[in-house]
């Protein structure tokens, strides 16, 4: 049904443009034969005024060789005319040939461009009713730690018996914040998911009121690794607390998008995930995790991206990023942006680059940091209209305009 309606509104647009071009204009005479008529007028009415005796012969004769002289000259400019017609009609035609392939081609190949060829009708309503039927019937946390595969890690029997040794330990301990922290850690790191999430979520109902976005993050995180990367309704509502603590935060971002996108939203999950791609470092550990599935979640949207081979995280990259600690990671992000931030001043970069290094000291929360760089692009950008808008963006986004 697409692909009839747009065919029959393309012919209907060349049906009204290329008869325009191909038509002559039967209600314009040609200069030449509107001479021709005339001067063949004169001469009747020549003969006319002889046969009347009101012109002498000698008279009409020389008239008649006047206007014999004119009729030549306007029957070979409208032999000229006649030739021109013949070639502007077939200058017409190839034109107009050419006006319906560019506009019946050029549509197909706009919409194979910028259009999701085979991607079915998908009306909002049903979505959304479908989306809150799934929404609504979701298993919880445990039974999805229950259907996901174990995590097989292989470990030091040495660093198994030291997390023994710490479980112990905290029995005898049970409102050490610190300590049940570095066992969630751990038990993370063994693959005992469960087991971290029991812990995580005591750190939590110690702290309170006190608990921040990243320990909210943390137990979302260990949650949906120990459910196979299914976001649970209590995953979900970790996250919603975390957003709440701090609504910047990548982490959360990363996950809330990944919420949506499997609960009939990958229209939100993308430009959450766009804007995270756009903000950088390009080197934080959630980079490429949203380069693995941003092209899917894309074609479920409808929406096609410039770039869909761009190369995704290896498995053992996606493990890693997701077995870090809150500090290593931390670390990690640091690291990257600092390196970037001493290329950027040594051998300066696009505005582009300049951007990504505001946005991300602006993630990190070192404002100090962001407006130096603000400072430092606008010096060597200042000039660009355009690199000042990208450059402003960005300053706007890390909360360091004035």
């Amino acid at each position: 049904m697409f692909w009839l309606i747009a065919a029959v509104m393309t012919f209907a647009t060349l049906a009204l443009i290329v008869p325009v071009i191909l038509r002559r204009n039967a209600a314009t005479t040609k200069a030449a034969e509107l001479d021709l008529q005339v001067y063949k007028d004169q001469l009747a009415e020549v003969e006319k005024d002889v046969a009347n005796g009101a012109l002498p012969e000698a008279d009409a004769e020389a008239v008649r060789i006047e206007v014999s002289r004119r009729i030549l000259a306007a029957d070979k400019r409208k032999q000229a005319e006649t030739a021109a017609s013949q070639t502007s009609r077939t200058t017409s035609l190839v034109t107009g040939v050419l006006l319906a392939l560019f506009i019946g081609g050029g549509t197909l190949a706009l919409y194979w461009e910028i259009g999701v060829p085979g991607m079915p009708d998908q009306p909002l309503v049903a979505r959304m009713e479908a989306a809150k039927i799934a929404r609504e019937n979701r298993p919880n946390q445990e039974q999805a730690e229950a259907a996901a595969p174990p995590l097989n890690v292989d470990a030091a029997p040495e660093y198994v018996e030291l997390v023994g040794k710490l479980r112990k330990v905290l029995k005898t301990r049970p409102t050490d914040v610190k300590g049940f922290r570095l066992l969630a850690n751990h038990e993370a790191r063994l693959g005992n998911l469960k087991e971290a999430r029991v812990a995580q979520q005591r750190v939590l109902d110690l702290l309170g009121d006190k608990a921040s976005a990243e320990d909210y993050t943390d137990l979302a995180e260990i949650m949906i690794v120990g459910a196979g990367g299914y976001v649970s309704p209590e995953a979900e509502t970790a996250l919603a607390k975390a957003l709440r603590l701090q609504a910047k935060s990548p982490r959360a971002r990363y996950y809330s998008g990944l919420t949506l996108a499997q609960n009939g939203r990958p229209d939100i999950a993308y430009r959450m995930w766009q804007g995270l791609l756009d903000e950088g470092p390009e080197d934080a550990p959630w980079i490429a995790l949203i380069q693995a599935q941003i092209g899917s979640v894309a074609r479920a949207a409808g929406i096609r991206i410039p770039n869909q081979n761009a190369p995704g995280p290896s498995a053992e990259q996606v493990k890693n990023a997701q077995s870090m600690s809150v500090e290593d990671r931390q670390q990690m992000i640091r690291g990257m942006v600092a390196g970037l931030s001493d290329r950027l001043n040594s051998d300066g970069g696009t505005p582009a680059e300049w951007a990504r290094l505001i946005r991300a000291y602006g993630v990190l929360g070192e404002t100090g940091k962001a407006d130096a760089a603000w400072k430092a692009a606008q010096k060597a950008h200042g000039q660009d209209a355009d690199a000042m808008r990208v450059l402003q963006e960005a300053a706007q986004a890390a909360d360091i305009t004035r």
